[in-house]
């Protein structure tokens, strides 16, 4: 019992760094980070959520065909598994479904994958580039009191934002407005799930 015990709280060490957020050992032995004091969905689905994601990449690894000469991105949240980036037929953009379907946990997958070739290391850049400021300009949100930017997932593919996140109505029509006006940004696709306003 105890090596179990040691052994989830080794990969939570490890998976902690992951979540973008400081790292707090509290008395009891639990991992909490920054980021998910303030996530709607609770610990436990973060923490499942990025077991989901890093399974999912192992999984796409593990397949020469989609891992040479082809890009894809994987990003979970609350459930929803989003893939992005691009291939080069349309029976690799279903094959790279097909390999990441059945994660438990998994409710449902988007699958925006390009069917083209893959674009270089500039316009990846590019793409993070985008990310940064759509997340910089969320942190100047003050028009829904109380919200919180790290609430929302953002990613970018191909100049395309990604949204996910938990929140009300109301703070998603003022996040897809501040997201489409980010320079650089050509489209916005949300993939929100929704609380109580």
């Amino acid at each position: 019992m105890r090596s179990i015990v040691r052994s989830i709280t080794v990969l939570i060490l490890l998976i902690a760094p992951l979540l973008n957020g400081c790292i707090a050992v509290v008395a009891t032995g639990a991992v909490a980070t920054g980021s998910t004091v303030h996530d709607r969905r609770g610990f436990g689905t973060v923490v499942q959520d990025k077991r989901i994601q890093l399974g999912a990449y192992d999984t796409i690894n593990k397949d020469k065909e989609l891992v040479l000469r082809n890009r894809v991105m994987i990003a979970v949240y609350g459930g929803v598994m989003l893939l992005m980036g691009e291939v080069r037929t349309p029976d690799l953009k279903q094959r790279a479904e097909q390999t990441v379907s059945g994660f438990e946990g998994v409710t449902r997958i988007a699958n925006e994958i390009d069917v083209r070739e893959p674009e270089g290391f500039w316009s990846r850049r590019n793409d993070n580039k985008i990310t940064a400021r759509v997340k910089l300009a969320l942190l100047d949100a003050s028009s829904v009191p109380g919200f919180d930017a790290t609430r929302v997932k953002v990613s970018t593919a191909h100049r395309t934002v990604y949204l996910m996140g938990l929140l009300s109505h109301e703070e998603d029509e003022m996040v897809t407005e501040i997201a489409r006006n980010v320079p650089g940004v050509e489209r916005v696709v949300k993939l929100f799930e929704y609380r109580g306003d």
